[in-house]
C-alpha cells in the first residue's frame, strides 16, 4: 500500500467560500484503489504555497503519490502546473497526455487542461482539474498505470516491466 496526499488548490475553497468536493472524492478513489491517504490540504492559488506543500509532501512526509486538484485552467491565477514544474526533478509527460486524451473522448474542452506530472525524489506528483467530475475522470484514466510506475520508482533496480 502506497501513501498518498491530496492538495486542493482553490482561492475560494481556502477562504471557505466554496465547499471542496474534488479533494474528498479523490481521497475516496485512492482508498478504493488501495492507497493510504495520509495528508490533505487546501491552499490558495499562490505559487509559493503550492510549492511549499509539494515539497513538504515529498521531502518531509515521504509520500509516494501526491495529487493536486485545481489551478490547471486558463485563469490568470491558475498556476498549479508552473508551481509543480518548479519542484519536479523528472517530468512524466505521458501521464498528463493520457489524461488529456481520455478527457477529449468526453469533451473537446479536455484539451484546455494544463495539468502536468513529475517525480521529485520518490514522490510522483500529478495535477488534476478542479472539478469533481473532471478530476475523477482524469485520475481514473491513469491510476492503474500509476501503480506500476510507483512500483518502478520504489524498486531497487528495475521493476518487472514485462507485465
Amino acid at each position: 500500500m502506497y501513501t498518498a496526499a491530496v492538495i486542493t488548490v482553490s482561492d475560494k475553497g481556502y477562504r471557505g467560500e466554496r465547499v471542496d468536493t474534488s479533494g474528498p472524492n479523490l481521497v475516496r478513489i485512492l482508498q478504493e484503489k488501495g492507497y493510504d491517504t495520509v495528508y490533505t490540504a487546501i491552499v490558495p492559488d499562490e505559487r509559493e504555497l503550492i510549492r511549499a506543500e509539494l515539497i513538504k509532501c515529498a521531502d518531509e512526509l515521504d509520500i509516494a503519490l501526491v495529487l493536486t486538484t485545481g489551478g490547471t485552467g486558463f485563469s490568470p491565477r491558475d498556476i498549479t502546473p508552473e508551481a509543480t514544474m518548479e519542484v519536479v526533478q523528472r517530468p512524466t509527460p505521458g501521464i498528463a497526455e493520457a489524461m488529456r486524451a481520455e478527457s477529449m473522448k468526453i469533451t473537446p474542452k479536455g484539451c484546455l487542461s494544463r495539468s502536468v506530472a513529475g517525480i521529485r525524489g520518490r514522490t510522483l506528483i500529478i495535477n488534476l482539474p478542479g472539478s469533481k467530475k473532471a478530476s475523477q475522470e482524469n485520475i481514473l484514466a491513469v491510476i492503474d498505470p500509476v501503480s506500476h510506475g510507483l512500483d518502478m520508482l520504489y524498486s531497487e533496480g528495475s521493476a518487472d516491466c514485462g507485465k
